[in-house]
């Protein structure tokens, strides 16, 4: 694929930074474009491996067929690179920008080499289709005549939306926020996801014959039983919303938040919203610290980076892992179990782990510090989990007046619709679903994390493709969706 030689004469390359100065200043995403000779380059890179894992279930979750576009984009035929890419990627132009490409560390060349520059070739070849026009919409040609709810407009609820409306079916999507996208559009940062980017492919899909409701909270506003008795079949993709405490004295106190409410304001205040000032959660002006070493926890320093914050810590539990990956334990193709730095960390702030946090402390309510200790992780004897060990005479306390929390989320909320439509949960408070992702109630189906549980916005698109297959099939007895080959139930 691509050259024959081209993984020997070119190395990785990525497309340019803008200046940590430049990007501070304004909320526009990091990455410049490329130029077309470097993302040609960078796909001719691409080798002919024999077993592509890049694509395998180990790689993308979607089955995208990589070795397939970049031997295209090598060739010039940027078009017919887009439709391999549509093939199996409603939205290609939001996994080329906030995946974590999974791709890339199951590359043949990362055995001992840097990969191909997967998930930036992707992005290039979804924005050169948007600059051509050749991104537009595709109303189905008849209608079946069904009518399906999809409750929740995230990654997986749109996948679902989209690939259910082009089988025919008419499509109506709930979401109980003021806008569509999810946490594509409240929760990710500017920084990460313009999002026009995200209104362009929504416009598409009105276009295409999908209804869009905002601020429609199922269950609250649009009864549960209306909702049964208007549709023939209902997908739940209302997301993994329920996020992980802190039950530490203090956490009552005025400047603890959940990273998740800092972020959705901080959203929509850069779309023109309007909070007084008792409402506002803001870094400007104070020292901040964010539990959790993730990657909405480096959404957070990247959003108090801009908002002003005077100093930024980010304290994870867990040691910090390994600059390479242990062969013996992490071999290729797995994800590499090894320390990152993304863009946010270049721009400032203070990275430390083996934190435990104690208590919080404050005055007149108001938080003022944190009091953490170090810890030890110690092995077992029967080779599990190593216990957590508290570090003697290692407390210490930090000044903060806002503390935000990014530990992980544990599952959908689960009273409201899920209790009215009596679907049941597994053992981690996830959506139970059969092989055709439908629930233990005949007709409603789930899909992406509120299925799954958290995890990544490719296995929410894949997982609503999969949901939108097993509700075709069972409305209509058949399907002609696409199976989606890479994807694996259950898991994060």
């Amino acid at each position: 694929m691509g050259k024959t030689t081209g993984f020997m004469e070119w190395e990785r390359e990525l497309p340019d930074k803008r200046s940590v100065a430049d990007r501070l200043a304004d909320w526009r995403e990091v990455y410049a474009n490329w130029s077309e000779h470097q993302a040609r380059s960078q796909a001719g890179r691409c080798m002919d491996c024999g077993v592509p894992f890049c694509n395998s279930s180990m790689g993308c979750p979607l089955g995208n067929l990589i070795p397939d576009w970049n031997d295209l984009v090598y060739s010039g035929d940027w078009e017919a690179a887009l439709s391999e890419l549509h093939a199996t990627n409603n939205f290609p132009e939001f996994t080329g920008r906030i995946c974590p490409a999974p791709c890339e560390a199951a590359c043949t060349l990362n055995i001992n080499q840097n990969p191909v520059a997967i998930e930036m070739i992707e992005k290039s070849i979804s924005e050169r289709g948007w600059e051509e026009g050749w991104i537009k919409p595709e109303p189905p040609s008849h209608r079946s005549g069904k009518k399906i709810a999809v409750i929740g407009s995230g990654p997986a609820g749109l996948a679902a939306a989209q690939q259910l409306n082009r089988a025919g079916h008419l499509v109506t999507v709930f979401e109980r926020d003021e806008v569509i996208g999810g946490l594509l559009t409240l929760g990710i940062p500017h920084f990460k996801l313009e999002k026009t980017v995200v209104s362009r492919r929504v416009k598409q899909m009105e276009d295409e014959g999908v209804e869009f409701r905002t601020s429609t909270w199922v269950g609250r506003d649009y009864p549960t039983d209306q909702l049964k008795a208007d549709f023939h079949a209902i997908v739940l993709c209302g997301g993994a919303t329920v996020p992980r405490d802190l039950p530490v004295p203090g956490r009552e106190l005025d400047g603890v938040h959940f990273a998740m409410d800092y972020l959705k304001q901080s959203n929509r205040r850069n779309q023109g919203a309007e909070f007084g000032p008792d409402d506002t959660i803001t870094a400007e002006g104070k020292n901040v610290v964010i539990l959790g070493g993730g990657d909405t926890g480096a959404d957070c320093l990247g959003t108090s980076h801009r908002q002003g914050a005077l100093e930024t810590w980010q304290y994870e539990l867990l040691p910090i892992p390994p600059t390479e990956r242990d062969n013996d334990t992490n071999p290729w193709p797995q994800w590499p179990m090894t320390f990152r730095t993304s863009t946010a960390h270049e721009e400032g702030g203070i990275r430390d782990y083996d934190i435990l946090t104690k208590r919080l402390n404050g005055e007149n309510g108001k938080l003022k510090s944190l009091t953490a200790v170090r810890v030890n992780w110690e092995p077992v004897p029967d080779g599990g989990r190593p216990k957590m060990v508290e570090v003697p005479d290692s407390e210490f306390t930090v000044e903060t007046e806002l503390l935000l929390l990014a530990m992980g989320f544990l599952h959908g909320e689960q009273g409201g619709l899920l209790s009215d439509l009596g679907v049941e949960l597994d053992e981690r408070g996830n959506v139970a679903t059969d092989s055709n992702f439908m629930t233990s109630v005949d007709g409603v189906f789930s899909g992406g994390d509120m299925q799954r549980g958290q995890s990544l916005v490719v296995h929410a698109i894949a997982g609503g493709r999969r949901t939108a297959r097993g509700v075709d099939a069972w409305v209509m007895g058949q399907t002609s969706l696409p199976r989606v080959t890479g994807y694996v139930r259950g898991g994060v």
